[in-house]
C-alpha cells in the first residue's frame, strides 16, 4: 500500500529517477486548472476573431490595424502556450525534453515580439498625434509590415541564440525525469531583460507621455477655436478626433499591458531571492498571461468595427462572395 502511495507521488512511477509531483489540495488544483483552461480558450477564441477581422475586411487594412494584427497573433499563441501551463499544474512535464525547449523558446519569442509590437504601436500613435502632416507619407502599410517582420525575426534570432545550448542538448539541466528546466547564462539573461523589458517599457512610457501632452494641448486648441472652424477645417478636426480616439484606445491597451506584465518582469528582475510563495508566483504568471485575453475585450468596448465584424464572422456572412468588401467602418 505504501509503495502505491509513493508511486502516485511520482511523475513516472515506473522509473526510479522520476521527479515527484507537486502535491496540492485537490480543490486548489481544480480551481487553477479551470481558471487557466478558461483563460486559454477565451484568449485563443477572441484573438482569432481579431485576426480574421483585420485579415478579411479590406477596410481594416491600415498601418495601425496591422500592428493590432501582430499583437493579436502573439496573444493567440500565448493562449495556445497556456495549455502547457495547464499540463504543468502538478509539476510534471510529460512531453519530452525537446518539446520543453521548444515551448520555452516560443514563449520567449512571443513575449518579446508582443513587447516589440507595443513599442511600434506607441511610435505609430506618436507620429499620428505629434506629426499628423507627415503621418500618411511616413507610416505606410509597407513600412509597418517590414517593421513587424523585423520585430519577429529579431526576437526569434536573439532568443534562439540565447537558448542555443538548451536547443543543442535538450534536457541537459534536468535532475530527474518529468522535469522541464532551462538554464540561461547570467549575462545573457540580464541583456535579455534590458532589451526585452527595461528599454522597451521606457520607450513606451516616454512616447505616450509625449502623446498625452500633445493630445491635451490639441483638445484645448480645438475647443477654443471651435466657433471659427470652417467646413474644410471640420474634416481635419474630425480626422484629428479619430486619431485621438485611437490614441486613447491604444493607450488603454498599453496601460493594461504594463499593469499585467510589470509584476512578472519585476519578479524576474529581483531574481531567485524574491520573497514569493507558490500562490503569489502563480498569480503573477496568470496575470501576465491574462493580458493576452484582455486586448480583444478592449477592442470590443472601444471599436464599433470589431463588434460589427464579430457579428459577421459568427453568422458566417464572411463566407459570402465579396464579403471582404463589406463596409465595416
Amino acid at each position: 500500500m505504501m509503495e502505491t502511495l509513493e508511486g502516485a507521488k511520482l511523475c513516472f512511477p515506473q522509473l526510479n529517477s522520476s521527479c515527484r509531483k507537486t502535491m496540492r489540495p485537490y480543490s486548489e488544483s481544480m480551481v487553477t486548472y479551470i481558471i487557466l483552461s478558461s483563460i486559454s480558450v477565451l484568449t485563443v477564441t477572441l484573438n482569432l476573431l481579431v485576426i480574421i477581422s483585420i485579415s478579411h475586411f479590406k477596410q481594416l487594412h491600415t498601418p495601425t490595424n496591422f500592428l493590432l494584427l501582430s499583437l493579436a497573433v502573439s496573444d493567440f499563441f500565448v493562449g495556445l502556450l497556456m495549455s502547457f501551463q495547464v499540463a504543468l499544474i502538478d509539476g510534471c512535464w510529460f512531453l519530452g525534453d525537446l518539446m520543453c525547449v521548444v515551448y520555452t523558446v516560443l514563449d520567449y519569442i512571443i513575449t518579446s515580439s508582443s513587447v516589440g509590437t507595443m513599442v511600434l504601436i506607441s511610435a505609430d500613435r506618436y507620429v499620428a498625434i505629434c506629426d499628423p502632416l507627415h503621418y500618411p507619407s511616413e507610416v505606410t502599410q509597407k513600412r509597418v509590415k517590414v517593421c513587424i517582420c523585423m520585430c519577429w525575426m529579431c526576437s526569434a534570432f536573439c532568443h534562439g541564440l540565447m537558448l542555443k545550448d538548451n536547443l543543442q542538448q535538450p534536457g541537459r539541466y534536468n535532475s530527474c525525469f518529468g522535469e522541464c528546466v532551462i538554464v540561461i547564462d547570467y549575462a545573457a539573461g540580464i541583456t535579455d531583460l534590458v532589451l526585452s523589458f527595461i528599454v522597451p517599457i521606457t520607450v513606451i512610457v516616454v512616447l505616450y507621455i509625449r502623446v498625452f501632452v500633445v493630445a491635451v494641448f490639441q483638445a484645448r486648441a480645438m475647443r477654443s477655436h471651435i466657433a471659427a472652424v470652417t467646413l474644410q477645417k471640420s474634416v481635419k478636426v474630425t480626422a484629428k478626433k479619430s486619431e485621438m480616439k485611437a490614441a486613447r484606445t491604444l493607450g488603454v491597451v498599453i496601460v493594461v499591458f504594463l499593469i499585467c506584465t510589470c509584476p512578472y518582469f519585476c519578479v524576474t528582475l529581483t531574481g531567485p531571492d524574491t520573497l514569493l510563495n507558490a500562490s503569489s508566483a502563480a498569480f503573477v504568471i496568470c496575470l501576465f498571461y491574462f493580458n493576452s485575453c484582455l486586448n480583444p475585450l478592449i477592442y470590443a468596448f472601444c471599436y464599433p468595427w470589431f463588434r460589427k465584424s464579430i457579428k459577421l464572422i459568427v453568422t458566417l456572412q464572411i463566407l459570402q462572395p465579396n464579403s471582404c468588401e463589406t463596409n465595416i467602418l
